[in-house]
């Protein structure tokens, strides 16, 4: 049988050592923020690529990237609200806010749901959300070139926009 047996200098370096670890505990079991509160705010779309796989129903893959540098004609930008509607528009090159869609998300568990209407047409779509430090990524499957199959896969990077 083996034993251990701590010898501390004084009660001065115990007390330290009790409160470190206390700390870690502390940290350690610190509620994470939900995703819910963390999508409330303003966004702005950073990169985007869509892969379609029978493009149109074709037996062709197109694949659409957009990095939104080297001054875009349009910026991606949205708001999530506190009561589970969003606005998303564009900003064009002379600074003005333009294609406004208003619509309504939820949160459950990773993923985002929302819902819009846009170029006459409503949209429901998911995404499954991985947060970075500069905002999050978005994954998702979905019709997005209306061809009938659920097969294209977007990915949206985003950062997180200061407001007043």
């Amino acid at each position: 049988m083996v034993s251990c047996t701590f010898k501390f200098q004084s009660m001065k370096t115990y007390k330290i050592l009790i409160l470190f670890l206390f700390g870690i505990l502390l940290v350690g079991c610190a509620e994470e923020k939900s995703l819910e509160d963390f999508m409330v705010g303003s966004w702005q779309t950073t990169h985007l690529e869509i892969k379609m796989p029978t493009y149109q129903m074709s037996d062709s893959t197109y694949t659409f990237v957009d990095k939104f540098d080297n001054n875009p004609e349009l910026i991606a930008q949205s708001k999530y609200n506190n009561d589970g509607t969003f606005s998303a528009w564009f900003i064009n090159k002379e600074g003005e806010k333009i294609n406004n869609s208003d619509g309504t998300w939820k949160v459950e568990n990773d993923s985002l749901f929302v819902e819009f209407f846009y170029n006459n047409t409503t949209t429901k779509a998911s995404y499954k959300i991985e947060e970075t430090e500069e905002g999050f990524v978005g994954k998702s499957k979905y019709d997005w070139d209306d061809d009938g199959e659920i097969d294209d896969f977007l990915t949206m990077k985003t950062k997180r926009l200061k407001t007043e």
